[in-house]
């Protein structure tokens, strides 16, 4: 892999839906120069059905996603993180792990599909909507000049795309 190599860590509570598409996202769109996992701090030990069917759907990567525990990304010969990004409310407002080599952390919150009741359609509807969401901000992520951003300045950036709302779509 040529240049900088970056690993990306996406937390939710449950990592069954948001947290899974933001890490296919990422896979995806970062190709060769982001590597993105996903975990959650009380997993839901499966990935929701729905965010399955529409990556496979969009034809994004969904090839070995599950929802596993966030200390596996603690545990001695695990990656080295560079990002961790939480995409719920609830993971933000919890006590993280200590995390090796202080990897840089923002919040940005996206409403739980999964959560989401009532007919299919608004299911499916939800689900669109978190990943057009997370596909903004996972576009706007990449393009940053991270070798030229540091510090305060790289932070105020992550924040900046965590409070960014989503496109809207016609």
């Amino acid at each position: 892999m040529a240049g900088p190599h970056y690993n990306v860590l996406f937390l939710c509570t449950g990592n069954s839906a948001r947290s899974i598409l933001a890490e296919s996202l990422l896979n995806h769109w970062g190709r060769g120069k982001f590597r993105a996992f996903s975990a959650g701090s009380h997993p839901k030990g499966a990935v929701h059905p729905m965010a399955l069917a529409l990556l496979k759907q969009l034809d994004l990567p969904a090839e070995g996603l599950r929802s596993k525990p966030w200390d596996e990304f603690e545990a001695l010969g695990a990656p080295p993180l560079h990002f961790i990004f939480t995409v719920c409310d609830n993971a933000a407002g919890e006590v993280c792990p200590v995390w090796p080599g202080k990897p840089v952390t923002a919040h940005w919150g996206i409403p739980d599909p999964a959560a989401v009741e009532g007919p299919d359609a608004e299911q499916w509807s939800a689900f669109r909507s978190a990943l057009r969401s997370l596909e903004n901000r996972i576009r706007a992520f990449i393009s940053l000049p991270l070798a030229s951003l540091q510090g305060i300045a790289l932070k105020a950036e992550l924040d900046r795309i965590g409070k960014s709302e989503p496109e809207v779509r016609g």
